[in-house]
């Protein structure tokens, strides 16, 4: 049971994002809704010529890079606690409501931990990475002559991985909180995880920003069939 309450967190976040994409065929999510404006972010970016769609990949950057640099402080952190585990092992004793932890269980905690707060590293990374790939190629387009759709549909789909890897790091930080709850109880560790994703699934697919942004794409959608002739 400890091992299982241990790997729970890890479990559900790779559930999750296994079972969320199969999830979105029969209904879209937030996410799925805002890649058909990013679509549309490209097509406009494709016939202007400020530097407006720079500064807004100079932000998106500049987020996903802090998140990064906070993932490794909190990578450092716990290689911190693995040098004060006596002291920490005197804490749970005080803490711990309904079992009594060994110091190895402890340990193969804390490699939990850090494994999480090592995957939100690397997704956040990769996703900085493809958002700078993307703004070379946003870059590369020249407003004088019209891009293909072939084009427009290449620089959407880097967007969208970088944004699609940003969202799995931001899920990590979500899970990583849940493996705190163990120090407290095992069954603290499994309530934790699945009121976890029902907020997840919440923002993703009942929310009143999904809602906005649905209203959104239909509205703009309805724009573009009516400036068809």
């Amino acid at each position: 049971m400890t091992l299982l309450t241990t790997l729970f967190p890890l479990i559900c976040y790779f559930a999750y994002n296994i079972f969320i994409p199969q999830v979105e065929k029969l209904r879209p999510s937030l996410s799925s809704i805002m890649n058909l404006q990013r679509r549309r972010w490209v097509a406009n970016a494709a016939r202007r010529e400020s530097p407006f769609d720079a500064i807004l990949s100079g932000n998106i950057m500049q987020s996903v890079s802090f998140l990064a640099s906070t993932a490794v402080l909190m990578v450092l952190a716990v290689f911190a606690v693995f040098g004060q585990i006596p002291a920490l092992m005197e804490s749970l004793s005080s803490l711990s409501l309904d079992a009594r932890y060994s110091v190895t269980e402890v340990q193969l905690h804390l490699v939990v931990m850090l494994t999480m707060f090592v995957l939100a590293f690397f997704a956040f990374t990769l996703s900085l990475r493809q958002f700078n790939h993307f703004c070379i190629m946003l870059g590369t387009l020249d407003p004088s002559v019209p891009a293909s759709e072939e084009e427009l549909d290449a620089i959407t789909e880097m967007n969208i991985l970088g944004a699609r890897n940003f969202n799995s790091g931001i899920r990590a930080y979500y899970f990583s909180v849940s493996t705190v709850a163990w120090f407290v109880s095992e069954w603290a560790t499994i309530v934790a995880c699945l009121l976890t994703i029902l907020v997840l699934a919440q923002r993703e697919f009942l929310s009143s920003a999904h809602r906005t942004a649905a209203s959104a794409a239909i509205v703009a959608a309805r724009r573009q069939k009516d400036a068809k002739p």
